[in-house]
């Protein structure tokens, strides 16, 4: 979701957006489609060397001369970096925990709170990197929410649980588990790619017998609107934490990968949200129950998170990054 905002910050400057995706979903499918991008899947396994010719075909076909490539993805390494930019093309590599062994894109984004330089020692010298939550990429869907009002109740009952669009671990169903004997409100987001439907529809099932109020949907439209409805979230500390973040939403972070180890530490490091201890595979869910518990009736600290979650990202990020891109194009 990350690109189609930096696509949206483009497209608003009177430029086209081009998705080149090997793997895609229906409903992102759908998506790119709705927002008038051109949408140009690449066979062959991503980062690997027909990739790198495809892509670099696809440019030329279309007569992208001036082009700027935006990479999205740990699969693109050094190597496949490198092929670009001998291709001729202007490179944006976004990351989120330094993993290539080398940049030589011209530009480098980290858009979490945990980006550092020293992640990017290994790069060109051409090299701009882009650092911080001034730079988060947030969808144009999010802007008519800025410096909206937000009221913190006393006690939080609303919670939205959002894990990521696959999910492959299935955690959204232990995280019902966890919620479901307390008397909450619960909105849980479930994407297009998530294999587990039918085990969720069942968990949700045990849960609202139990005395949670559920609702599971599938691929919503208005994530700010749903963000606006909750008291606080239960989410994965990926990309998803600078929209609520944005929205002043408090919220305990999961881990479910190792890209998101330093954002969910440093969140809450800083006071912009609470992160569980451990990776979510290996987590006594017992603990998200009581950190919920603790969170829902401390009225203080969730005020505190929802205050610096919104002095910490101002929504301008995907703006920014294009017109440091336009300088150069």
């Amino acid at each position: 979701m990350r690109m189609i905002a930096l696509a949206q910050a483009w497209q608003d400057t009177e430029g086209q957006a081009v998705f080149l995706c090997a793997d895609i979903t229906p409903a992102l499918e759908s998506r790119i489609n709705e927002e008038g991008i051109i949408l140009k899947e690449i066979n062959g396994k991503p980062g690997g060397l027909d990739d790198l010719e495809r892509t670099c075909a696809v440019i030329r076909e279309y007569s992208f001369g001036d082009a700027i490539l935006a990479l999205d993805g740990y699969q693109f390494n050094g190597d496949f970096q490198l092929g670009i930019k001998k291709a001729g093309i202007r490179l944006l590599a976004v990351d989120d925990y330094g993993h290539a062994n080398y940049y030589h894109a011209d530009w480098v984004l980290n858009q979490n709170i945990s980006a550092q330089e020293d992640l990017y020692l290994n790069r060109s010298s051409r090299s701009e990197i882009l650092l911080g939550t001034k730079f988060a990429l947030l969808r144009r869907e999010f802007l008519k929410y800025s410096g909206t009002f937000r009221k913190i109740p006393k006690i939080a009952s609303k919670v939205l649980v959002t894990l990521g669009g696959a999910d492959p671990g299935n955690v959204t169903a232990e995280v019902i588990k966890a919620l479901g004997g307390l008397p909450l409100r619960l909105k849980v987001i479930v994407g297009g790619s998530n294999p587990n439907l039918s085990d969720l529809k069942y968990a949700v099932e045990i849960a609202t017998c139990q005395a949670a109020s559920i609702d599971l949907i599938v691929n919503p439209k208005e994530m700010p609107e749903l963000m606006k409805w909750a008291d606080l979230a239960v989410s994965a500390g990926g990309s998803t934490a600078w929209e609520l973040a944005f929205m002043g939403v408090p919220g305990l972070y999961l881990i479910l990968a190792t890209n998101q180890h330093a954002v969910a530490m440093d969140l809450d490091k800083k006071k912009l949200g609470i992160c569980l201890p451990g990776f979510a595979k290996d987590l006594d869910f017992s603990y998200l129950t009581q950190g919920v518990i603790n969170l829902s009736t401390d009225f203080k600290r969730r005020k505190e998170i929802s205050v610096n979650c919104r002095n910490s990202v101002d929504g301008q990020g995907s703006r920014r990054v294009v017109e440091i891109l336009r300088k150069k194009a």
